[in-house]
């Protein structure tokens, strides 16, 4: 990463928020639209409805989670979520960041902000899944210190589900 791409992401303002705020739903309409692109149908449904799976509550400080988008100039560029999975662990969901903004380490800058409030919260785990057609999620992961649950050498799409952990 350069310093320049370094200073961008250091510089995008962080708002803590829910998945269902407003403000949230260009990048969720954009994280769906890729979804069904990507993934296409499962058993005859869209894959965005992944997205709905957890209600936006499962996100919210009041039961272990957050939620949070990074703003430039007050329009959301990244963001992403956890979730308690247990008294130890939370899942990492929705990491994601605008079209127009990739590869400026935005969302790095995301999964250290999720990191450190898991960590501010006592939590020994980190615990998340992304999907076979998402190479640069496993190149992130794995840059930041994330163990596969898979065999990298495996056929990721006959995996599916690819798990990774990592402990604070």
């Amino acid at each position: 990463m350069t310093e320049q791409t370094a200073d961008f992401a250091a510089s995008a303002v962080v708002l803590v928020t829910s998945p269902d705020d407003a403000i949230a739903a260009p990048l969720v309409a954009e994280l769906s639209r890729e979804y069904d692109e990507r993934y296409g149908l499962n058993d005859g449904i869209p894959s965005s409805v992944e997205l709905s799976r957890y209600p936006a509550e499962r996100f919210s400080a009041e039961q272990g989670g957050t939620f949070l988008l990074l703003l430039v100039d007050g329009e959301p560029v990244a963001g992403g979520a956890f979730m308690r999975e247990d008294d130890d662990t939370v899942e990492v969901k929705r990491v994601w960041t605008h079209s127009s903004y990739r590869r400026r380490g935005l969302a790095r800058r995301v999964m250290a902000e999720l990191e450190a409030e898991a960590a501010r919260r006592g939590l020994a785990n980190i615990v998340l899944t992304t999907g076979a057609r998402q190479p640069e999620a496993v190149g992130l992961y794995l840059s930041l210190g994330y163990q596969p649950l898979f065999d990298l050498d495996d056929d990721w799409e006959r995996v599916s589900y690819l798990g990774f952990r990592k402990t604070l």
